[in-house]
This record gives structure tokens, sequence and C-alpha cells, in this order.
């Protein structure tokens, strides 16, 4: 089985999270750590920020990895282990709700439970922001 950074790098539609990855230092962490839970944005969530968005954050990694970390929950927590209502805390400090079996905050999940060696992934039509 594959790390969650290998298994970005390998999956189609995951090549603006994987450079953000990058741009922010984090591949060694995410490819090393956990086990994480990662709710990983699809391209097509990063190409619905407004227009120079993904630019300005590539320009400042602080903002960026702190961006990143809040899509990232210390443990290994697979669909059917959430609970309505529940609030994970994020690798950021901020807190992530879990609103429906397919809603993390105000993004749905378009596919759930990708394992990998260090935690699962769950994909997300939506980058989630703080607050």
């Amino acid at each position: 089985m594959a790390n969650i950074v290998e298994i970005a790098t390998n999956t189609e539609g995951f090549s603006t999270l994987v450079a953000a990855v990058q741009a922010a230092g984090l591949v060694e962490a995410l490819a090393t750590g956990g086990p994480f839970t990662v709710f990983a944005p699809h391209d097509d969530a990063f190409a619905a920020l407004p227009p120079g968005t993904v630019q300005t954050l590539v320009d400042n990694p602080p903002q960026l990895a702190r961006i990143l970390k809040y899509h990232v929950v210390a443990d290994k927590l697979f669909q059917a282990d959430w609970s309505i209502s529940q609030t994970l805390t994020s690798l950021e400090g901020s807190p992530i709700p879990i609103r429906a079996a397919l809603e993390v905050k105000n993004a749905s999940v378009i596919a759930a439970d990708i394992e990998a060696d260090n935690g699962v992934i769950h994909v997300i039509d939506r980058v989630l922001l703080m607050g």
C-alpha cells in the first residue's frame, strides 16, 4: 500500500493539491507521519476559488501550510467512524464540523475511505477554510 502523498501524486485530479503540499513543505510530514485523515480537495475545488487565490497562497507558504493543515486530522477515521454533528480538530488547531455522513464543514465528500499506509483520504468538492 502507498502513503498519502504517493496516492495523491498518482491519482488523477490531485495535481493542485500535490503542488500545494510541495509548496508548503508538507510532503515529508504527510508521507512519513500519521496516522492521518485527510480531507483532500479535488482539482475542481481549487479551481472554484476566486481567481488568483491559489497563486497567492503558493506565494505565502506559511498561510498555505496553515490552510492545508486544516484539511488534516491526527487520526485514521473512516467514514463509518464519524458521527453527525461531531467536531474534529484539525492539525491546524481549528474545529472541522461534520454535518452529515457525506458533508464536512461546507464540502461534500465525493469519494470516501481511500486507505493509505499512514491514514485515510476522503475526497471533497470544496477547499475548507477556517472560520
